[in-house]
């Protein structure tokens, strides 16, 4: 068996709920990109894939994860997964996601390659069901991780096989999806995505930004937790970044010192305006 998820965190819950479930037992993958933003065309063909990993590059550049690039290889990990389940033909996959935007992506991306292993490749789809809490308190979790692993032992019983008819209209909507030109990807509801603009999150951050100096750091720090649909601290400080060359913000600070010498606040222009 082998487990496929979309996080880190992830990987480390589903690790601790085989450990409680000798029927689990397996590997676990894990699919590092986030497709539920940035550029999807022709992602599939070696033009595409190299436009994302540039676009990918731009966005780390200063990051506290500038040596990320390298280490995402998702190509290579689905290359690696159908060799195995080519030389181990009673291996089955399954794959985790929960009710968020990032997993659902991860899911289409993925299962468009796995079409001639139907009735191998199994999903756990965790939505909008209820799972107890540290505190014993019922709670509709948005990420694997936040589950128990203890509770994750009655998630295994939702697993399923992806469909032949899934297996035909899935990665159909995936295409349109990647030929729509959006760079942020929103989840309505089951799995359901839409294409966003790609100033899609800005008024989240701008909520945390005043007319005086802050922290970089503490402005993303504060927009991630008041954020209701997430989205990954790289991609908002590109935002951030981009509203700056816009001029509708002020950075200050050394940028090749990284993030944490950088403060931030509304651009007196843009201020002004907002006024008038």
């Amino acid at each position: 068996m082998i487990h496929i998820v979309f996080e880190t965190a992830n990987v480390n819950a589903l690790q601790q709920a085989i450990e409680l479930d000798e029927s689990l037992q397996g590997t676990v993958a894990e699919i590092k990109d986030d497709y539920a933003v940035g550029p999807l065309g022709d992602i599939y063909e070696t033009e595409g894939y190299q436009a994302r990993r540039d676009w990918w590059k731009n966005l780390l550049e200063y990051s506290p994860y500038t040596e990320q690039i390298n280490l995402v290889d998702d190509k290579l990990t689905v290359h690696q997964l159908l060799k195995q389940l080519d030389e181990e033909p009673e291996t089955e996959v399954w794959i985790w996601m929960a009710q968020n935007a990032h997993d659902v992506c991860g899911y289409y991306w993925l299962m468009s390659q796995l079409k001639e292993y139907q009735g191998r490749v199994q999903v756990l789809y965790l939505n909008n069901l209820p799972f107890i809490n540290e505190k014993g308190q019922l709670f509709y979790p948005s990420y694997l991780h936040e589950i128990q692993p203890k509770e994750f032992l009655k998630a295994k019983k939702l697993a399923r096989p992806i469909t032949l008819s899934e297996f035909e209209v899935d990665p159909d909507e995936w295409k349109k999806l990647c030929q729509d030109g959006s760079f942020v990807r929103f989840l309505e509801g089951g799995k359901k995505i839409t294409g966003k603009e790609l100033n899609f999150f800005d008024k989240d951050i701008l909520a945390h930004i005043t007319g005086e100096f802050q922290k970089l750091n503490k402005i993303i720090s504060n927009t991630l937790s008041k954020m209701k649909v997430k989205t990954g601290d790289v991609f908002l400080v590109w935002r951030i970044r981009e509203m700056v060359a816009e001029g509708k913000l002020e950075a200050a600070g050394d940028w090749n010192k990284g993030w944490k010498e950088i403060t931030v606040k509304t651009a007196a222009a843009a201020a002004t305006a907002e006024t008038v």
